[in-house]
């Protein structure tokens, strides 16, 4: 029996706003594959038909991603050429395809990522915050519960912090940054490579502001400046160790806690620890 090679599962960032924005290596892949898999097919057409791109779509979203990988997978093994593309931006950024790249990994199916448009790179290359270390999350937790345990956990860290935000729920988050992590430098950007891109920058307190009903609209990109970082002494991280003893933790447990927390070696912290 014939061994038939297997196709190629290409993962293709599209615009984030202006279809200009796709690359010529974007839309030749598109063109050239036997199928692709789009997160609305809807909104894709109006990319494909801009482009003259004629190839069939299929849906492929959070919601049926299980669901599609067994054709997905049938068309790659038979080799034939599939494409990943979403809504905006590079698949797999807070968008659907991991499924499907873990699967097509499995069966020895070779993935080819494009580079390409991704919203939080293209805000954080015009934001003026750090770029030398960054870590972007996604979308927050929508509970406000569970999004202030959330921020409480990151409020240390000095690295320029990136979010995604909708337009409903930006001004609660931003109220809750503010209780969280204090007046720090925040930057926010909407509406990114549309005719209305907008840069909000300054204190949190300054760009909330900013905003109001006439331009919460658009995805939102939230660019938080890091926590500056603070010299610990041996009285202030005893001081820590008593407290956190105080609230039930065992002086393992608050050793384990304080020198991850604030980046200490864990011998200094269990030597501070002696004194108490």
């Amino acid at each position: 029996m014939k061994n038939i090679k297997k196709g190629h599962l290409f993962i293709v960032p599209t615009p984030i706003g202006n279809l200009e924005d796709m690359t010529f290596q974007a839309v030749k892949i598109l063109k050239k594959v036997s199928l692709i898999a789009a997160e609305d097919t809807r909104t894709s057409e109006v990319l494909l038909k801009h482009y003259n791109i004629h190839t069939p779509m299929i849906s492929y979203h959070k919601f049926n991603e299980r669901a599609r990988i067994k054709t997905l997978l049938k068309k790659l093994n038979a080799g034939e050429n599939v494409a990943v593309i979403t809504d905006a931006g590079t698949p797999g950024i807070s968008d659907p395809c991991k499924i499907i790249v873990d699967e097509a990994l499995k069966e020895g199916i070779e993935v080819i990522p494009l580079p390409g448009p991704a919203a939080f790179l293209t805000a954080l290359s015009g934001s003026g915050l750090s770029t030398d270390s960054f870590t972007f999350f996604g979308f927050l937790p929508r509970t406000t519960g569970k999004q202030i345990k959330f921020l409480h956990s990151i409020k240390h860290l000095r690295q320029t912090l990136i979010f995604y935000e909708s337009p409903n729920r930006i001004i609660k988050t931003l109220t809750n940054f503010q209780t969280i992590f204090g007046n720090r430098r925040i930057v926010v950007a909407k509406e990114l490579t549309k005719i209305y891109e907008t840069f909000f920058r300054g204190r949190i307190n300054e760009v909330l502001s900013k905003l109001n009903e006439k331009n919460l609209k658009g995805e939102f990109v939230i660019l938080l400046h890091g926590a500056e970082e603070k010299i610990l002494t041996d009285e202030k991280i005893r001081f820590m160790l008593i407290e956190k003893i105080k609230d039930g933790f065992s002086k393992k447990q608050a050793i384990k806690e304080i020198s991850t927390n604030f980046d200490l070696k864990k011998n200094r912290v269990y030597d501070i620890s002696l004194q108490i």
